[in-house]
Parts: structure tokens; C-alpha cells; sequence
């Protein structure tokens, strides 16, 4: 440090440390700084003073934007450990003055999209380290890595002294002996990486020259420790200024969003992350409170211990006791101060899970890590979306949470329904707090399952999203008037139509069914039609349980059954194997969907296209298959009508793959039908028994392709008849079997009640 009145103290410190934050509290105590500098963006200087807000939570981070493209953001996170907070929060206490003093957003944006035109001819020096200078240093000092040697050494420090002055000389013969790019293919990102680096330590540079000459004396400058040595030379001004005159920028803004120890953490990309939030989170709180050694270990344990009987798994005192003893016992023999974290670890392992990797599992995620999402007050400056979902959350009873929650919504509840709404809403504009998923042990459409978990890039979500409107509904509707008019396909625009229902947004379906509309009308293939019936015909359902009107629909509904059932006879001709797979499954998409929905009309007309589409000549025998057994299914055939089909299409003058597709349409997906059909099983029996060997030896494929699709225990009991010679026996109408009426009728009412109806 300079030994001038008005030189700077540097602090060098690690972004996100319990022991670093801890000492330079005790530092600027003693230094009591008239002014402070801290490394982060002098784009949010107008957003320190909510540092010491009542309802500021940590962690939190900083949210930079750029106003016209708010999916470009920029995080600077902050934990209650952070020395950066603790720097801020010590000044806001203390009226002393306080600045960011890193390179503007607004510049580091403007220069991503800058491509300097002599970058590609730039020498790069190559380094003598590996990329973790501080892994040298560990390895001298008997450690497996850089992050075990700075948390002994730096963040489990009982004593703070002179400890700065240390980092400080240790980051100097680091810079003189390390060079930090590496060199890869991409010599100009490396070129554009280190001018960045350099115009970001200029920029500090000239804040602190700035402090200078407006007459502070005792600066403090809190910044990486890696900066650190940079810092100290203030002399040649002149570079400086060169290195940052004329830099392009963009407009930005910024705001305090809610962070979470999950994205604190290195392994979710974060560049400066650290491997265990939860652990140092609980090593600061130790500091706070006290703690001796023993008493921090003991504590953990604790907690672990704690956590384990959340989950039922039996964890006594004396685990707790032996655990302790094996933490201490591994820090004695490895010559550490005190238990650390894989000192803990491994007891807790041996101990507590037995030796299993298995239950430790748990911990790594809920304390080492750790869950904890932190709070920004409802009054600090973001965009109006953000305050609408904000009270939306608070009224329907969805707190964020970082954590993974399950909600099972029953949507004859008005406030179950409500909670739907939002979120299908949010997921119209892109912001995906929840994921819908399968609704298990039950039936119907009352209800939904969700699992919503708060993310902090969802903050970036609502921003780029606020471009739509200033409350969720309204930002909602608007997405979807946009995306309706700019649906490429039928099918997109049918499904954005099913999302709207689902969203309560009357206004915006109408416009989209308007669309819809003008689009059918304009579509000419039954391929198109047939997927964007389906959608439609389960939107209609849900009208019912949701309290919404649907009528709307129903012109759409019938004009589309209407024209498929006009086109589907010429757009089954001439098709190959291939394409009538495609077919096949259009057409048992749209029977679901005209049974769905239950209309007489409709289901007349579609049997009598599918009677037609059966009888018509050179149909692929998959489709002529699927036809007859779905009329069948439908009581339109007899069991002796489909018999007779079935021999035509299997008999000796018809084409042996031919008649396999055939036997594949009827057949496909079950074989029930087969098992409990003695006119059917002879028929098929008399036709296989009967092919001569050139010609059962090209089909067997597409026969085991079609035995394929049966169940297990289908395809066992045809082996076990065929096996034992038995034949399947016909129904026969016994007391056990007829239909009780009665009985039926007392049920109704039970179910009309779960249904809602």
C-alpha cells in the first residue's frame, strides 16, 4: 500500500467469502474510510442506498439490461458473505460515500458487438502457470486445489491481521510469473478477453484518481484480488484514459432481482461461483454468532443431523458425538486448524450414511449448497411486470421458492383455477416458472400437476417479456395476438387457440379463432386439419371444468369435421407405406377426438366416411384394417361383418403383404380383440395355416411387427392357446356379466359431483 495521505487502501478479496468479508469489515472499522470503492458496475450507482433496506434479503443480485434488448443481461450476484456486500452495507451505515468503480455495462455490451479489425494479429505471450495461479500455490502448500487452500487459509482465519498487505504481495508475484489467457483457436475472443481486462483495471484506476482529486484521503478500494496489484501504480494517467475514450455504449438499466445459492454456485456456470454457498452461508453465521471450532462443528453436524430425521432416516446424538470426533481426528492428522468442509464431509459419510454415497447426496444439495432464495423490497425500481407478478404471487399464495414444489390444482377451485390461469399465462410469455406435468391416480381434466421452482434468469424472462404490457394479463394477451397472427402451421395455431382457454384470455382466443378460421378455410390438406382437430376437441372438454365459455369453438369445430371428412377419401389414395403409417395415425387422432366430443352429428358423419374409406378400391391394407376395426369398436360392424372383411382381405387370391397390412390395422396396439373373438382367431388360424412357405416367409416381418404392439401378458396367453391347442370360447351372457342398471344409476350422482357437473 502507498504510503501517501490520500493513497488508496486495497483490499484484495475474494468475491464470495465468509473470511474475506469478515476481515474487511474489521479493516475498514479500523481504516474508517471517508470514501469507498467497490468493483461492480457504476451502471446501478443509484441502486446502493436499498442495500439496507428492511426487506433487502440476500442473495440478491444486481440486474443490468439493455433497454431495447432486455434478453442481453448482465448478473452481479451477492451473498450475505460477499466482502463486496458487507463493503456497501458498512458504508450505507455509516454515511460514508460509496461507488462502483468497474467498467460501465453499457460499454462491456457495446463492445461484444464490436469487432476490432486488428484483434486477429495479436501476439499472445504464453503462460508459465496452469489457468488457476492459486493451484500452484496450493500444491507448495500440501493442498488438492486453489478453493481448499483460500478457504483455510483466508476464509476460516480467526485472525485478520496484516492479511490484505499478504494477498496483495502473493497476487503481485503471481501477475509477474502469470499470464492469464490462454492460448486456443480463437486468438480473437483471447485479444477482445484481455483488452476487456485491461480497460476494466484502467477504469478503476481513474475512479480512484477521480476520489483523489476531489480531496478523499482515506480510500478504501475493495476489488478481486487478482486486480489488486493493478491498482497500486497510479502514475501514468495518460494510458489510462487512451485505453477508454471513445468506448461505444448502449442504453441500460438496472434493478435488484432475488438471487439464489443453486446459481451462487460453480457448477452452474457461474464464472466466479464458489463450490459450497450453503457451507460458507454457515461458516459467516458461526463467525456472527461466535462460535468456537468445536462449536461450528458440533452446529453442522447438527443440521445434518436434523436433516436426516426430515427425510426418516434415524440419526441419533451419538452421531452426532462420533462425527465430531472423526471431523476433529481427519483435521489433526492433515495438520488443519480446524474440521473444513471435506473433513465434515467424509464424517458425515462414514458416520452418518454408513459409507454410502447415496444419502450425502441430500446434503450436497440442501447445505452445502443449500436452497435459499433471497428478497428484493417491492419498492426498489424494476418494470411494472415484474411488480403485477409480484402481487399475482402474493394474492394467489405462490411464494418463489428455489426449490423444487409440487401443486396439484383442482380446477373447480376458484383460487386453484386462478393459479392455472397465471401460470399458463406466464408460460405464453416465455416465462416458465412452472412445468405442467401428469396428473397420477387420477382421470378427468379437474386437475393439474405442477412443479414451479424460481429461477434468477426468470428476472430476465419478465423484463425482455414487459415489452408486451404492464400486467400479465394484458403482456399475455398481447403475445398471443402477436403469435396468432404470425403462426406458421394449422396445427401451431390450434394449439396457441388450447393454450388460450387454458389462460382465460376470451379476448385474445376470439382474435385467434378468427385466425383460425381464415386459415382452415385457406388449407386445402386433410393432413393440416386432422392435427389441428385434436387441440380443438380437448380445449372443448376443458370449457366445461374451467367455468369458460367455449361455444366460440364450435363453428370452428364443425367446419373442420366437415371438410376432413370431404377430403379424406382423396387424400387416402395412392398411398405408400409410409404415408399411410402417417395416415393411420391422423385417423385414430381424429376418431378420439370426434368421440371426445361427443356430438351426434359428428359422429355420424365420420362413421359414414370411414364406411366409404373402407370400400374404396386400392386402399393400403393398414388403413382398410383400422377402418374396420374402429367401426367395429363402434358397433357399426358385427362381429360377423369384421369376420367376413377379415376373409376377403386374407384370403388365398389376395396378396400376402397386402393382407399382413390389413391384419396390422385391425390389430395394432391390442390384442384383446383376437384373444375374445373365436370367429376372428379362425379365420386368422385358417389363413397363416395355409400359406405356403415362399410365401410366409416374406410377411412373418410385418407379422411380428404387429405382435409386437400387444401387451406381455396378451401375447402369453396366445402362445399358451396356441401351445395347448386351445381355442378362445364365445361371451356368454351369465348373471355375472349382465349389466346391473340399477347399480349403475346409484353412482351417478358420486360422479357428477367429482366432475362438477
Amino acid at each position: 500500500m502507498m504510503n501517501s495521505s490520500s493513497a488508496p487502501s486495497i483490499f484484495g478479496i475474494r468475491h464470495h467469502g465468509p473470511g474475506s468479508a469478515r476481515s474487511l469489515r474489521r479493516a475498514l472499522d479500523t481504516l474508517k474510510p471517508d470514501i469507498v470503492l467497490v468493483e461492480g458496475p457504476p451502471d446501478a450507482q443509484s441502486l446502493i442506498p436499498w442495500v439496507t433496506h428492511a426487506e433487502m434479503e440476500p442473495p440478491v443480485a444486481l440486474l443490468i439490461y439493455q433497454s431495447d434488448q432486455p434478453q442481453r443481461a448482465a448478473f452481479y450476484p451477492f451473498a450475505v458473505f460477499s466482502p463486496e456486500w458487507q463493503a456497501l452495507h458498512y458504508a450505507a451505515i455509516h454515511g460514508v460515500e460509496t461507488r462502483f468503480m468497474d467498467l460501465p455495462v453499457a460499454h462491456k455490451f457495446a463492445l461484444d458487438d464490436a469487432v476490432p479489425e486488428d484483434t486477429a494479429q495479436v501476439d499472445l505471450p504464453l503462460p508459465t502457470l496452469s489457468a488457476d495461479p492459486l493451484a500452484w500455490v496450493a500444491q507448495a502448500a500440501g493442498y488438492i486445489d486453489g478453493e481448499r487452500w483460500w478457504e483455510h487459509q483466508v476464509e476460516q482465519r480467526q485472525d485478520s491481521a496484516d492479511l490484505f498487505a499478504a494477498i496483495l504481495h502473493l497476487m503481485t508475484a503471481l501477475r509477474q510469473e502469470f499470464d492469464p489467457i490462454q492460448p486456443t483457436a480463437d486468438a480473437v475472443g483471447q485479444a477482445r478477453s484481455a483488452q476487456i481486462g485491461m480497460q476494466r483495471e484502467a477504469s478503476m484506476r481513474q475512479a480512484i484518481r477521480t476520489a483523489q482529486d476531489e480531496g478523499f484521503v482515506r480510500i478504501a478500494v475493495v476489488c478481486g484480488a487478482w486486480h489488486a496489484p493493478a491498482l497500486q501504480d497510479l502514475a501514468d494517467a495518460k494510458t489510462d484514459t487512451d485505453l477508454l475514450k471513445t468506448l461505444p455504449a448502449v442504453k441500460v438499466r438496472a434493478s435488484w432481482v432475488p438471487w439464489s445459492y443453486g446459481r451462487l454456485a460453480t457448477r452452474s456456470g457461474y464464472g466466479a461461483g464458489i463450490e459450497s454457498p450453503g457451507w460458507y452461508d454457515h461458516l459467516w453465521q458461526a463467525g456472527e454468532r461466535k462460535l468456537t471450532p468445536v462449536q461450528l462443528t458440533t452446529n453442522w453436524l447438527t443440521q445434518v443431523a436434523y436433516l436426516f430425521r426430515q427425510k426418516d432416516l434415524a440419526i441419533s446424538s451419538a452421531h452426532i458425538i462420533e462425527g465430531v470426533r472423526l471431523a476433529q481426528s481427519l483435521a489433526a492428522l492433515r495438520q488443519r486448524p480446524l474440521p473444513g468442509l471435506p473433513e465434515l464431509t467424509e464424517a458425515v459419510q462414514a458416520v452418518f450414511c454408513f459409507g454410502e454415497e447415496l444419502p450425502l447426496q441430500l446434503v450436497r444439495e440442501q447445505m452445502i449448497v443449500g436452497e435459499r432464495l433471497g428478497a428484493v423490497p417491492a419498492e426498489a425500481p424494476t418494470v411494472p411486470l415484474q411488480l403485477d407478478l409480484e402481487k399475482e404471487q402474493k394474492r394467489l399464495r405462490l411464494p418463489r421458492e428455489a426449490a423444487q414444489r409440487d401443486l396439484d390444482l383442482d380446477l373447480r377451485q376458484p383460487t386453484d383455477r386462478e393459479r392455472s390461469h397465471l401460470l399458463h399465462r406466464l408460460h405464453l410469455l416465455n416465462i416458465d416458472w412452472g412445468m405442467q406435468g401428469k396428473v397420477e391416480r387420477a382421470r378427468g381434466t379437474f386437475r393439474e400437476a405442477w412443479r414451479l421452482a424460481w429461477t434468477p434468469e426468470l428476472s430476465v424472462a419478465v423484463i425482455e417479456a414487459s415489452r408486451w404490457g404492464n400486467t400479465i394479463e394484458s403482456a399475455a394477451a398481447a403475445r398471443a395476438r402477436h403469435d396468432a397472427t404470425t403462426a406458421p402451421t394449422l396445427a401451431v395455431l390450434t394449439a396457441l387457440v388450447n393454450r388460450l382457454l387454458l389462460a382465460n384470455l376470451p379476448d385474445a382466443l376470439n382474435e385467434a379463432l378468427h385466425q383460425l378460421q381464415d386459415m382452415a378455410a385457406l388449407t386445402s390438406a386433410v393432413d393440416g386439419l386432422m392435427e389441428a382437430l385434436p387441440p380443438l376437441a380437448r380445449t372443448l372438454r376443458y370449457g366445461d371444468v374451467r367455468s369458460t365459455d367455449a361455444s366460440m369453438l364450435e363453428n370452428v369445430v364443425d367446419g373442420l369435421v366437415t371438410r376432413i371428412c370431404v377430403g379424406l377419401l382423396p387424400a387416402c389414395s395412392s398411398l405408400n407405406s409410409d404415408a399411410a403409417n402417417a395416415m393411420l395415425n391422423r385417423i385414430g387422432n381424429t376418431h378420439d377426438s370426434i368421440v371426445l366430443l361427443q356430438n351426434p352429428a359428428h359422429v355420424a358423419r365420420w362413421q359414414e366416411t370411414l364406411r366409404r374409406l373402407i370400400d374404396q378400391a386400392g386402399l393400403h391394407g393398414l388403413l382398410a384394417g383400422r377402418g374396420c376395426r374402429l367401426l367395429l369398436d363402434q358397433g357399426v360392424f358385427d362381429p360377423g361383418e369384421a369376420a367376413r372383411r377379415m376373409g376377403l382381405a386374407l384370403s388365398d387370391t389376395a396378396d400376402p403383404t397386402g393382407a399382413a397390412d390389413w391384419l396390422e390395422g385391425l390389430l395394432r396396439d391390442s390384442g384383446a380383440l383376437l384373444i375374445h373373438d373365436l370367429t376372428l382367431w379362425q379365420i386368422i388360424d385358417s389363413w397363416l395355416t395355409r400359406l405356403p412357405r415362399d410365401r410366409f416367409t416374406p410377411i412373418l416381418p410385418l407379422l411380428r411387427r404387429t405382435f409386437s404392439t400387444f401387451t406381455p401378458p396378451e401375447r402369453r396367453e396366445m402362445g399358451r392357446r396356441v401351445k395347448d391347442g386351445h381355442r378362445p370360447s364365445p361371451k356368454t351372457d351369465s348373471a355375472e356379466t349382465r349389466f346391473d342398471v340399477g347399480r349403475a344409476e346409484a353412482v351417478l350422482p358420486v360422479l357428477a359431483r367429482l366432475l362438477g357437473i
